[in-house]
């Protein structure tokens, strides 16, 4: 959201596609590129594929092309941890990086596609990258209106006193990692870790369920979640091993599921003007 940005920053507001991009690398000199650019919605993949593939990868090709026509250093790629696994066994996760990737959903294939991209312009171009497999991200600032948002989702309804819906009997799981561990992780491949991939997560399995039960608990209402058919595409339990990146880079995440909760619901309790009821 505009209200987010820095004031200090030029702000260029574009599609991923536009051809226009090439101009904005020839005005700036950009060295770095962070490409969080994305259809996100895994829901919206399955039901409008080929958006999904025009977007993520399409746009993300648009992207690297103007990245080497204007020699820009390096990439740092948000990938999602949360979808290109797939659905692993219960027993081997969390999962590192190098486990077997089966996404189930369209977004999943194609996010993964640009993890092979990237490989390819760095092998063929001089492109350097450093690849981040994301969890479910939560904090301050996150938008309620998307699927992934379930902290923010369900934040803001039961501070209105309204019931938020669990898809599926509320068992399935996820990694939770809070936006400024993110934004740590970010910059720990800056300088380093090039041509890798590294997990960012916690590598704790937090279920939708208890992602109800902590934010009940912390907004203290006796409110119940409606449960819902659980959505096609979406993995059953997932959570990231982060050994490589602490190892490697001496990163990991340092706020807790619920600290980070009660952060989320005290900014949540005077949300700003754009965001609104849904």
């Amino acid at each position: 959201h505009k209200e987010n940005i820095n004031p200090k920053a030029r702000h260029y507001e574009m599609d991923l596609r536009d051809e226009n991009i090439n101009k904005i690398f020839k005005d700036e000199k950009i060295d770095i590129v962070y490409h969080f650019a994305a259809q996100v919605k895994v829901v919206k993949s399955i039901e409008n594929p080929n958006f999904d593939l025009d977007v993520n990868l399409g746009g993300s090709m648009n992207l690297l092309r103007a990245c080497v026509e204007n020699k820009v250093k390096k990439v740092i790629y948000s990938s999602t941890g949360g979808a290109v696994y797939g659905d692993p066994k219960f027993e081997d996760l969390p999962v590192p990086e190098e486990y077997p990737l089966n996404p189930l959903s369209y977004y999943g294939i194609h996010k993964h596609t640009v993890e092979h991209y990237l490989y390819l312009f760095k092998t063929n171009y001089g492109l350097d990258y450093s690849i981040l497999r994301y969890p479910n991200v939560y904090g301050p600032r996150q938008d309620p209106h998307g699927e992934a948002g379930v902290v923010a989702i369900f934040s803001i309804l039961m501070l209105e006193g309204r019931q938020p819906t669990i898809f599926g009997d509320g068992g399935k799981t996820r990694d939770y990692v809070y936006v400024a561990d993110v934004v740590k992780g970010n910059l720990a491949v800056l300088e380093n870790g090039s041509g890798e991939i590294f997990n960012l997560g916690h590598g704790i399995s937090i279920s939708d369920q208890d992602v109800f039960d902590t934010l009940q608990k912390t907004i203290k209402t006796d409110l119940k979640p409606i449960y819902a058919d659980k959505r096609t595409g979406e993995v059953e339990h997932i959570s990231l091993n982060p050994n490589k990146i602490k190892n490697r880079l001496g990163w990991k995440p340092d706020v807790d599921f619920k600290t980070g909760c009660e952060k989320s619901v005290e900014y949540y309790r005077d949300k700003p003007a754009w965001i609104k009821s849904f």
